[in-house]
């Protein structure tokens, strides 16, 4: 029995609630001397996972049961790309979770209301280790689903109580409710590496409409390197001359096609009316899913419509020598401050030649608001293989993800406009600048308060870091976070590595606590922080974080602008949002770059630190 996505959760007193488990979803048929165990697609799983076979000899009854083979990682946390390297991992924890049963004792059940199916199916089960029953929980859907995405699982199944089951069948009385869209994808070509990296660039992504392949789109994100050469391997020996869709899309790199055998799974934030993901992230390859499975019918469909009071204005402009196209001008992106997308690229333009040095060779991770500050937004740091060919972006690979990560730069206008026209409101840059990415420019004290905390706690504390920095002879250089903070920054001049930065920047916190310990701490975790007391957040100062730049806009209410202060104009009453997108433009131009110093020479720790242990 099959389930429809649905858009979010519900409390019914009529439905039950379970984990949406991510593994593969197999039947074990043990109602006759030898045991069946398999895919929907009929692929055997008794042999690979034969841990769970072995547990099917410890039930006492003949049975037909429906579940989900899961592996967990060390956090205990279901993770499908370790079920499909169980193979190469002996130990890996897997477990055969069983939410239904079909047949029992010489008798079919499907025509029983579910509730008592799984009744019988918990008096039935006998649980092993690698065998559990998959309990729910009745009516309260909302505070079931708000569990499950504090758990950081991937959503839940919702069931009506009385549904009987229906094989092969897609009903509204099974529905998905998940966290991210995902979906299956037919893998049907891929297309050149760029740069350094191995393999291949993107997979050419269809799907099956009325019998002929369609494109759906590309994904060029979710590898790491041992994947990339995996998947390139496999793929090898599926190509094929010619396009096997019945219309060939265009690429932005030569592309090779391959036969439509593959199935892989992705995660996408909307499909749009033409059937194409956006932002495809792939996840895995499914081996349990076949490719005519795949088809328009069966997708997920969010269409986007324009709001009747928006009109849907587009426009090219040139930059740079490079065409830009800009859409939705008109689209409201602060509401409540009546601040349009195309108000939002002017000011970028307009403050260009301040900005961008501070941008300048920088990697982004990008925050991306495409609907406006009151719509969901996203964070986005690979590239993908959709950007034009004149965006310059530098290869990382992140050891944390096992994956290169293809990040977007900006050094000139045109990027930024098409940064900002794809919804990025504020830039968030790294601290560290190509082609030394190990080696940061400057070291920041991000003071963040919590939500008991007053602007005028925020502006003490960081007259506090001024007093001490002072006392050890070092000018920082402040300025509003655009929301609730205020960050200060010391230049480092590429003299010193991560680590040393953010060990200094500790010191220095630290003395900030001793003074004002009634209003700071040193505590990062949330639970454990008091909630009157500003956080002194030196962990800024890593491979990789970010921060709002100086004189980028911040998705907040009042449209406030990123400010550098000068000392003296940091005094009790002042606000945030004194600083917005309406009048930014003239208090830059009055007072120059307050933050070109930052840029500048590095200061010298050594001494600093002498002076600092000399004052104690």
């Amino acid at each position: 029995m099959l389930t429809k996505s649905f858009e979010k959760a519900f409390n019914d007193e009529n439905w039950i609630f379970e984990i949406k488990w991510d593994g593969y979803r197999a039947i074990a048929d043990l109602s006759k001397n030898i045991p069946l165990f398999y895919s929907r697609n009929g692929i055997s799983f008794l042999s690979k996972f034969e841990k769970i076979s072995q547990d099917f000899k410890e039930q006492k009854h003949t049975m037909i049961l429906d579940g989900e083979i899961v592996a967990y990682d060390e956090s205990g946390r279901p993770n499908f790309q370790l079920l499909q390297q169980s193979g190469d991992n002996p130990n890996l924890a897997l477990v055969y979770q069983v939410f239904d049963i079909l047949w029992l004792n010489g008798h079919s059940i499907e025509e029983i209301p579910l509730i008592q199916r799984k009744e019988l199916l918990k008096e039935a089960l006998t649980e092993t280790e690698r065998i559990k029953y998959c309990d729910h929980i009745p009516e309260k859907g909302i505070k079931f689903f708000n569990q499950m995405k504090k758990m950081k699982l991937e959503g839940m199944i919702a069931k009506k109580s009385n549904s009987l089951y229906i094989e092969n069948h897609r009903t509204s009385d099974w529905l998905k409710i998940k966290f991210t869209n995902t979906e299956e994808a037919i893998i049907c070509g891929f297309t050149e590496p760029r740069g350094s990296r191995e393999g291949f660039g993107a997979l050419i992504l269809g799907k099956y409409k009325n019998g002929g392949l369609i494109y759906s789109g590309h994904t060029g994100t979710g590898f790491n390197k041992d994947l990339l050469n995996q998947l390139h391997e496999r793929l090898q020996k599926l190509i094929i001359k010619t396009s096997p869709f019945t219309i060939a899309p265009k690429t932005n790199m030569p592309v090779t096609w391959t036969k439509p055998k593959l199935v892989c799974e992705i995660k996408y934030s909307e499909i749009t009316k033409d059937g194409i993901f956006r932002h495809p992230v792939f996840i895995a390859i499914r081996e349990d899913k076949n490719p005519e499975d795949v088809n328009l019918k069966s997708q997920k469909m969010t269409t986007r419509t324009p709001s009747k009071n928006i009109k849907t204005t587009e426009k090219e402009i040139t930059l740079n020598k490079h065409k830009v196209k800009l859409t939705h001008q008109d689209k409201m992106y602060f509401p409540k401050d009546k601040v349009t997308k195309g108000e939002v690229i002017e000011y970028y333009q307009s403050i260009a030649s301040y900005i961008l040095p501070h941008l300048k060779n920088r990697p982004l991770s990008l925050n991306r608001f495409p609907n406006g500050i009151e719509k969901p937004g996203f964070y986005q740091k690979d590239a993908g293989d959709a950007i034009p060919d004149w965006v310059k972006t530098t290869q990382v690979y992140s050891e944390s993800n096992d994956k290169y990560i293809d990040y977007i730069y900006c050094n000139d206008k045109a990027t930024l406009a098409y940064l900002n026209n794809l919804g990025c409101i504020d830039l968030n840059p790294w601290n560290s600048s190509l082609p030394d990415l190990e080696h940061p420019d400057f070291l920041v004290l991000d003071l963040d308060p919590s939500k008991k905390n007053t602007f005028n706690n925020v502006i003490e504390t960081a007259l506090q870091v001024n007093e001490v920095l002072s006392s050890i002879h070092i000018k920082g250089y402040c300025k509003t976070s655009g929301s609730t903070g205020i960050h200060i920054y010391i230049p480092m001049g590429k003299k010193y590595d991560f680590d040393q930065v953010k060990d200094f920047a500790h010191i220095l916190m630290k003395q900030v606590n001793e003074k004002l310990p009634q209003i700071t701490t040193l505590e990062r975790s949330l639970q454990k922080r008091d909630d009157k007391k500003i956080y002194l957040d030196y962990l800024q100062n890593r491979t990789g974080q970010t921060l709002a730049s100086v004189y980028s806009l911040r998705p907040k209410e009042g449209a406030a602008v990123s400010m550098p202060l000068e000392w003296e104009e940091l005094k009790e009453g002042l606000k945030p949002t004194d600083f917005n997108i309406h009048n930014a433009l003239d208090r830059i131009k009055e007072k120059g770059d307050l933050f070109k110093s930052v840029l500048g020479k590095g200061i010298d720790m050594i001494k600093a630190l002498e002076l600092l242990q000399n004052n104690d």
